[in-house]
């Protein structure tokens, strides 16, 4: 198969990453499929993205759409799990409605898609979950947001072993991308991205054979030592950044 045959399916394609890596996978000549839940956003990103793909309306908490687009659409080369939403603020402080929708369209979503998507993916083909530089070590203010993500590391480390070969799962670890979601950030965020330079970093490691695509390096690795270091350190570490 060569890369202009690849058929991609990007949930949360309408914007932010999603959208950017679905227009360089078509100028590379893929077919992409994008969805997401406001079909004014969809039809305007397709705009965008060029002539010849297509767009699905579809909501990761509601399964029956899911698998409506998944059915519609496949099989797929590739799907790519990038939606995602975000309320900032401290844990202890936050709105448990919220929160609980937070919960619902991260992990149940990202759940949702990797269960039903699994069975419209051909064989050899990949399925891209999205984790964050958020879910490698717990921080203070660090959002109900960072657990969903630190859960859906475990789910793509899980579905890895569970699928390997006949699916390819791969995880992508980006920091700080400018999106409307980190638009919400009041604080300083070391090594912002444009989406365009993230989806670039992204395309280049699922063309690779790492599990991990993760990025940039200079927040990466601090956040992962905390990871290795004695809990006592750490966490007397991360105490500092309280404010």
């Amino acid at each position: 198969m060569s890369i202009k045959d690849e058929k991609i399916w990007i949930i949360g394609g309408s914007g932010g990453i999603g959208e950017a890596l679905a227009q360089k996978f078509a100028a590379r000549g893929a077919l992409v499929v994008i969805s997401g839940r406001n079909r004014d956003a969809l039809d305007a990103a397709l705009k965008r993205i060029g002539p010849g793909h297509h767009a699905a309306k579809a909501d990761v908490v509601d399964r029956g759409s899911i698998e409506d687009a998944a059915r519609l659409h496949g099989p797929f080369d590739r799907i790519i799990m990038t939606a995602a939403t975000y309320d900032p603020g401290a844990v202890s402080k936050a709105d448990p409605d919220k929160a609980a929708g937070i919960f619902e369209v991260n992990l149940t979503g990202t759940f949702n898609v990797a269960q039903i998507g699994a069975s419209h993916i051909k064989p050899g083909g990949q399925l891209v979950l999205f984790g964050s530089a958020a879910a490698i070590f717990g921080l203070p203010n660090g959002q109900v947001y960072s657990a969903t993500k630190a859960g859906i590391v475990n789910l793509a480390q899980s579905l890895r072993a569970e699928l390997w070969p006949q699916i390819d799962v791969r995880l992508v670890t980006p920091g700080f991308v400018r999106t409307p979601l980190t638009d919400k950030n009041t604080f300083a965020m070391p090594g912002l991205m444009e989406p365009e330079a993230a989806a670039a970093r992204i395309l280049r490691g699922l063309d690779g054979t790492r599990f991990e695509i993760a990025f940039p390096r200079r927040l990466i690795w601090p956040l992962k030592l905390l990871g290795v270091l004695p809990h006592r350190l750490a966490f007397a570490l991360t105490a500092r950044l309280r404010g």
